[in-house]
């Protein structure tokens, strides 16, 4: 085969820093947009994005040469400096992640479940939500180590 054909698709969930309410609504859409750049430059692209004030999803779509650990890396360093630039402060992203591989039959279930974000954690907290999605998705994990 000459080429290579792939469809790697992630949903990306991360938070701020010891969970705070750093993600202001006034400017969230002017993030995803960032966030959707970055992923642009790094040959991929952002197919949803949503969250509350202490933590984001992405739906990614990502080329075969691009490692989710580097996008990811990119994404937190790029947009914590963009938010800098913009007085945002304080503001940092949690040093870990979570990112679960999906197929595209997946792909309107996970975009209305991350348009529905705010309505979602209206009764759900984070910590609620991610043990969740680590349970559903069978991703192995140290409960001891979860939260540092």
């Amino acid at each position: 085969m000459s080429q290579t054909y792939t469809r790697l698709l992630y949903h990306v969930v991360f938070s701020t820093k010891h969970r705070e309410s750093w993600i202001d609504p006034v400017w969230r859409d002017e993030l995803h947009a960032f966030i959707g750049g970055i992923v642009r430059n790094r040959k991929g692209d952002l197919l949803a994005a949503g969250g509350i004030p202490d933590h984001i999803h992405l739906l990614l779509r990502l080329a075969a040469d691009r490692a989710v650990s580097d996008v990811v890396r990119d994404i937190k360093s790029n947009s914590c400096a963009w938010l800098h630039e913009r007085k945002v402060m304080p503001f940092a992203w949690q040093d870990g992640y979570g990112a679960f591989s999906l197929s595209p039959s997946a792909i309107p279930g996970v975009t209305a479940y991350i348009d529905r974000q705010v309505e979602h954690h209206a009764d759900q907290e984070f910590r609620d939500e991610f043990l969740w999605l680590l349970a559903e998705s069978g991703t192995e994990h140290d409960p001891k180590k979860l939260w540092e």
